[in-house]
């Protein structure tokens, strides 16, 4: 960007580079639920996101300044999230109650937030990289600060990780990385492979030294993606010997009723497909029965308890539940229930999971943000959390894990559950409600969020929603069962759970979190920031 003639003062950035960040932030935007459906779809994705990328990488090499670096990642992250979460204005508008400019404004500056990691990041790779480093260590560079802003969005005030660049991947040939380095992984594989592509040649031989060892290393890694399948990194995991027949539920009722007068068709309905069901496993969405059991009507939830408690069936129920702290206060959580055979007249009990990973103003309210929540004509709850990597529940066979809503888009959290191998679960299941945000591209995103985890984690996931995306996804990720999205249904199908040796991913991350990838990405960073200074010292020592 030495080229400053359409640049004023005030903006560092030419306006044609400024629109040309924006076009490609929406693109990666785009690459994360591709609308169009087809045999190359999935292609079409991975190959949109990298070129949205190239775009950023090549812009951001050639920045002349620490004000043009980061306006040039801020500028596209803003644009690339904006066109990721956008459907928050539905919820905070159609059903918060919200004028749309301040809805619209709240949702930018959401975004805008969240972009200024991906702005500093790039700042952090203009001062190691700006001068005296090959094009191998700039890549390398690239993917350290790009995953480390990544990780960091995920995690810090309890994270928010939605439209992470690795879910473009799904169905490119890069998907084969995923059960080994996981979703973050591929977030810096594809910005090695953008800033590889983009990078200004400054090198004289670009194949000398240390730029020669890194062709090798870049062929290698593309004959190992070629090579492999995601069913590699479990070659010795089996299914197990006999399927599980299972029917998901589907209420779809409008958001706008859930709490008024769709109560009682949310009774009637599930209720009825509860008890007229005869397979082995049947799942309602999070919240389907929107009472806390003092609340439900005389002898709702008795039958239901003896119909399972006498059979041979089992139920996964999403409702809120109610409890008495030491201190007699109620605590409320979102939670699962099953209701399932009982193994003696003596045994009462029945499995519970409670969510461990609220959502930020919609089951608690940050410090400071009394006054937003306020606005809203929202049911907000002040929920408790659950315990990370809560017992699996036993059935026929099968360790099925629970996760509610938007806790699958947490894939170190979740993993927690297979640091033993012998009790890992065999099969996971996620109820979700995201209705909030209507019949949007939410929904296959969320989707999407699922067949990672299933695909880093070697194992089944089951989606039992109340508007969509209702699904079955196998061990590699695939989508094998769906129901129409924003329909009433029910979908039922044979699943096999997956037992025996768990995904790299799985086994890494269940122990040590994600600081392997931020200790590598440190590491990459200091030997480029120690390469880039040696090379500055020799030219100030020797000259030209």
């Amino acid at each position: 960007m030495r080229d400053r003639d359409h640049a004023d003062k005030t903006w560092p950035l030419p306006w044609s580079v400024t629109a040309l960040l924006l076009g490609a932030g929406i693109a990666q935007a785009a690459s994360l639920a591709w609308p169009f459906k087809g045999d190359w779809s999935g292609v079409t994705q991975g190959w949109l996101q990298c070129l949205s990328m190239v775009v950023l990488a090549g812009i951001l090499d050639r920045s002349q300044s620490r004000k043009q670096a980061f306006l040039s990642g801020w500028i596209f992250s803003f644009a690339w999230l904006v066109g990721s979460i956008w459907w928050l204005f539905i919820s905070m508008n159609k059903y918060g109650g919200l004028p749309a400019p301040i809805a619209a404004l709240a949702v930018g500056l959401l975004a805008s937030g969240l972009a200024l990691f991906y702005g500093a990041a790039c700042t952090v790779f203009y001062a190691v990289c700006k001068t005296g480093v090959s094009i191998l260590l700039r890549a390398s560079a690239f993917a350290a600060v790009w995953v480390l802003a990544e990780i960091v969005r995920g995690t810090i005030f309890t994270g928010f990780p939605w439209g992470a660049v690795g879910y473009a991947h799904l169905d490119s040939v890069l998907q084969h990385w995923a059960p080994w380095i996981g979703v973050y992984g591929l977030c810096a594989l594809t910005a090695f492979i953008a800033m590889a592509i983009g990078a200004e040649k400054r090198e004289r031989n670009p194949l000398s030294g240390v730029g020669k060892v890194g062709i090798v290393i870049f062929v290698a890694a593309l004959a190992f993606t070629w090579g492999t399948s995601p069913s590699r990194a479990t070659n010795d995991a089996h299914q197990s010997q006999h399927p599980l027949r299972v029917t998901l539920l589907q209420g779809n009722i409008p958001q706008d009723m859930k709490f008024g007068e769709g109560v009682s068709r949310a009774l009637h309905d599930y209720r009825e497909a509860l008890l007229s069901n005869t397979s082995d496993l049947i799942v309602t969405p999070e919240t389907a029965i929107p009472l806390i059991q003092q609340q439900m009507p005389d002898r709702y939830w008795q039958p239901l308890e003896a119909h399972f408690s006498n059979g041979n069936q089992a139920a996964l129920i999403g409702l809120p539940l109610a409890m008495k702290s030491e201190q007699g206060q109620l605590k409320y959580s979102n939670s699962v229930m099953a209701l399932m055979p009982q193994t003696s007249p003596a045994v009462t009990a029945n499995y519970q999971y409670d969510k461990h990973h609220l959502v930020p103003f919609g089951e608690f309210v940050p410090p400071l943000f009394q006054w937003f929540v306020r606005m809203m004509n929202i049911p907000l709850g002040e929920f408790t959390p659950g315990a990370l990597a809560q017992p699996s529940l036993i059935f026929k066979g099968e360790r099925i894990a629970p996760n509610i809503c938007y806790e699958d888009l947490f894939g170190e959290e979740l993993a927690r559950s297979f640091a033993d191998p012998n009790n890992a679960p065999t099969l996971m299941v996620n109820l979700s409600n995201i209705a909030w945000f209507g019949d949007t591209v939410a929904i296959d995103q969320h989707l999407n969020i699922s067949r990672m985890r299933a695909l880093e984690l070697g194992r089944p996931m089951l989606r039992a929603t109340n508007t969509g995306a209702t699904a079955i996804i196998n061990a590699r990720g695939e989508v094998t069962h769906r129901l129409p999205s924003a329909v009433q249904g029910a979908l039922t199908a044979e699943v096999y759970g997956r037992h025996g040796p768990i995904t790299p991913y799985a086994q890494w991350v269940s122990r040590f979190g994600l600081w392997p990838l931020v200790g590598f990405a440190l590491l990459i960073l200091l030997l480029s920031g120690a390469t880039a200074h040696a090379s500055r010292h020799g030219q100030r020592r020797f000259g030209p």
